[in-house]
């Protein structure tokens, strides 16, 4: 009987190290298309007339849509930060979901908001009409909505429909663009404008970088070994992952946090889905169904170049609640649109990357945290020899440490965005400890939220603090913003770490 037993371990075993071999080669994969393109890109950075798109009378506008949710010590520095961007027309229309603290009276201060007359065109449904639009006094091109407590999704839906120009950029209210960010995402639409129906860019954690009048100076390598870890799930998510994808024409996820899209594509599928927890990742999935179906010739891009900062959770708890919701959306997401698993007419997305995601994302926290239970339990009771648990760290913590290192260094060879030899030292660092107990309980987490969504259980967010960003100096570490814990009519309010879970072992953004 028992070596019956230890034969099933092995198996089992065997099973296990062939996936996460599997699993860190499609990654490998990834990572040398992205190694392709990432200095090619950075090789013609100085040739890529963003000066002519920025002065040209026919660089499309845009209008910057973002919902804000008790946004009150960061909301004034990221509004200017969004009208200061170097662009030749945009607006930003700004959507307070009924926050509870003095998110408005900030901007209202800052910006002189005058209530005006605005008629809504209803092109897109929502759940709350708009109570009151204002517009600034101050010469600036900002409009800001007020609404009732609806949702983050619901609230987007808002400011799409108040657009009044042909592209549509979503940024968190929270964050931070580069100062040509805009111009470089809208590139792909300037040059091919009957195609390019979406773009995103890069996402990189902002904690503890030299933030100076809403831009960010000085990139910086969080202190706190959490957010840090967090660098490094980003450099390989975002430079690795979407960049790799975009080149097999596969890519399935924008982040909400940054992408620009064309509105009528964006009225024609009825904007972002207030009933999703992925909202971001499912409007993407749903475009690119909507599109084949209708046998519609399109491209969604990834540009690697154009960085949006944003603040990561530095809690446990307010990260548990991260990436319980990022795999629960994952979740719903793929299960809402089944039916284009391995279906042809959906080409490389339904043959490789809807595949991908089911194999390789939703399934990995499972079989990462079976393979490390059975192996352990393997090798206490003597079922497995040292040798193949040895084999097993390896295919899954060694290989994945490298890809990781391979990331950064592309990141410095073709972006180069941290400067100080010491921040490098403390990413690859980082890259090692993330496979030392916080990739095992994220995957815990993760599968927490796969499970509470198979019982349909109400998502619950608590509470997330942000950090004021101040004029000198890092980020003011004394001035914060606290979410409280509710729930919409149609779900839960405005998200607090309501970004798309990168792609790459991370929770599948």
């Amino acid at each position: 009987m028992k070596d019956v037993v230890a034969a099933l371990v092995h198996a089992n075993q065997y099973l296990v190290i062939g996936y996460f071999l599997a699993l860190n080669t499609v990654y490998l994969v990834l990572l040398a298309l992205a190694g392709r393109t990432i200095p090619r890109l950075a090789r013609r950075r100085r040739l890529t007339g963003l000066d002519d798109l920025a002065t040209s009378p026919l660089t499309p506008p845009v209008s910057i849509v973002t919902a804000a949710y008790n946004e009150e010590p960061t909301i004034v520095e990221s509004v200017r930060a969004m009208l200061a961007l170097r662009y030749p027309r945009h607006e930003v229309v700004l959507v307070d979901d009924g926050s509870r603290d003095g998110t408005f009276d900030r901007l209202r201060e800052a910006f002189g908001l005058v209530p005006v007359e605005r008629v809504r065109p209803q092109e897109i449904a929502s759940q709350e009409p708009v109570r009151s639009v204002y517009v600034s006094t101050h010469s600036v091109p900002l409009t800001v909505v007020r609404t009732a407590n609806s949702g983050k999704a619901d609230s987007l839906n808002v400011g799409i429909d108040l657009a009044s120009h042909p592209l549509v950029c979503m940024v968190d209210a929270d964050s931070l663009l580069d100062e040509d960010a805009l111009l470089t995402l809208a590139q792909p639409f300037v040059a091919d404008p009957l195609h390019v129906v979406a773009a995103g860019g890069v996402i990189r954690p902002v904690n503890d970088s030299v933030v100076r009048h809403g831009q960010v100076v000085e990139p910086r390598i969080p202190r706190g070994w959490l957010p840090r870890i967090q660098v490094v799930e980003y450099l390989r998510a975002f430079l690795m992952g979407r960049t790799g994808w975009a080149r097999l024409h596969g890519l399935l996820i924008i982040s909400g946090a940054f992408g620009l899209y064309r509105r009528d594509v964006l009225v024609e599928v009825g904007g972002m889905n207030a009933d999703s927890l992925g909202e971001d990742f499912e409007l993407v999935v749903r475009l690119h169904r909507h599109l084949r179906d209708r046998r519609r010739p399109y491209r969604v891009e990834f540009i690697p170049e154009p960085v949006c900062w944003t603040e990561v959770p530095d809690g446990a708890g307010v990260l548990a609640r991260q990436r319980r919701r990022w795999h629960r959306g994952l979740y719903e997401t793929l299960l809402r649109h089944r039916r284009m698993l391995l279906r042809p007419r959906y080409g490389v997305i339904g043959m490789v990357a809807y595949p991908y995601f089911v194999l390789f994302e939703l399934l990995a926290p499972l079989l990462e945290v079976w393979g490390l239970v059975t192996v352990a339990a393997g090798f206490g009771f003597g079922l497995i020899s040292p040798a193949l648990a040895l084999l097993f760290l390896l295919a899954a913590f060694g290989y994945a440490i490298l890809l990781s290192l391979l990331a950064l260094l592309l990141d410095e060879l073709g972006l180069h965005r941290y400067r100080r030899l010491g921040d490098l030292a403390a990413v690859a660092a980082a890259a090692v400890a993330e496979n030392l107990g916080y990739r095992q309980i994220t995957a815990l987490w993760r599968l927490q939220g796969w499970w509470a969504s198979l019982r349909n259980g109400t998502p619950v967010w608590g509470e997330m603090t942000r950090s004021g960003f101040t004029g000198t100096t890092p980020l003011d570490h004394g001035s914060h913003a606290t979410v409280p814990e509710t729930t919409g009519p149609a779900g839960p309010s405005r998200q607090p770490d309501d970004d798309v879970p990168p792609s790459g072992r991370t929770a599948a953004r």
